[in-house]
């Protein structure tokens, strides 16, 4: 049974009465823009579209700068990396583990590869075991990858290593892909940061980060909450400190300016996943921008 194809299929659902519908049906029906001799449709000028694609005959008759869409008839193939050291199967909010929103994140690129047709390959890891289903067309080889990083991430693993596995990655991977690189990493060390500098230039790079719970949060004073790296409880006044709320927020704001300055650097695309709520718009701006970055 796909249970996670199921669950993504599902949230696409629920926001199919936004722009979500017409997002699936056309501009982001391939992660990869393409060309050919058939023909598509027509949809609004937005900045960053090649103006030889404008249809000055049809914007004419409609007053609206439009432009043409053609077919792809190249297929591509898309690398989902996906990190599943045991801080992943920490808290993304009340008895919801981080990991489930990384599958959801993994599982909406994967399934709008699928529709176009692509391969899509998984891989996943941490300090001390990194694996890889090669490339496999259909829902079913998908599923089993989004399976195994669900079952691959427990308080019981290796310690998240973004180095590792990224280096994993530019050993095994070698043709070029689209390569989605999902993780909880708020900042990149020396080691992460060279390994990932190596990744884009042998790859399109797609980098999503996951929120975790915020510890300190008023909400959460009568929980019991366990740091997934130690094992131990978290004192009950963390979450009754104001000024150690005030000095955590500052150090999160602080480390993604850190992350996206050097994402920026590197000409790499980002987006941060904070919930479920927020994870499919999260993902198509994400898209939306890799297609922009790669016309300019």
């Amino acid at each position: 049974m796909a249970v996670h194809l199921t669950r993504v299929q599902s949230r696409l659902s629920i926001h199919a009465h936004r722009k979500v519908r017409g997002l699936l049906e056309g501009e982001y029906a391939a992660l990869h823009a393409g060309r050919s001799m058939d023909f598509n449709d027509l949809r609004e000028y937005v900045r960053g579209d090649d103006v030889k694609d404008i249809d000055w005959k049809a914007s004419a008759r409609s007053r609206a700068l439009l432009v043409k869409r053609y077919a792809a008839l190249r297929q591509h193939t898309i690398q989902l990396v996906v990190s599943t050291g045991r801080s992943m199967a920490g808290l993304q909010a009340r008895d919801v583990p981080k990991r489930d929103l990384a599958v959801l994140v993994a599982g909406v690129l994967g399934w709008l590869a699928v529709r176009h047709g692509d391969l899509v390959g998984v891989a996943w890891g941490d300090a001390e075991d990194q694996h890889l289903l090669r490339p496999q067309r259909g829902e079913l080889p998908l599923e089993r990858g989004l399976q195994a990083i669900h079952d691959a991430t427990t308080t019981a693993s290796g310690a998240s290593d973004l180095a590792a596995l990224v280096e994993y990655v530019v050993r095994t991977v070698r043709r070029r892909t689209v390569l989605a690189l999902v993780c909880d990493a708020w900042e990149l060390d020396a080691p992460a940061l060279a390994a990932v500098k190596r990744l884009a230039v042998q790859h399109e790079v797609l980098f999503v980060t996951v929120g975790g719970i915020d510890p300190t949060s008023e909400e959460l004073a009568l929980d019991t909450l366990t740091d997934v790296e130690t094992g131990r409880p978290l004192p009950q006044w963390v979450a009754d400190d104001e000024e150690l709320r005030r000095q955590y927020a500052e150090m999160l704001a602080a480390d993604a300016v850190s992350l996206k300055r050097q994402l920026d650097g590197l000409g790499i695309v980002h987006t941060h996943v904070a919930d479920e709520a927020g994870a499919i718009k999260a993902v198509f701006d994400l898209l939306e921008h890799h297609r922009h970055a790669r016309r300019r």
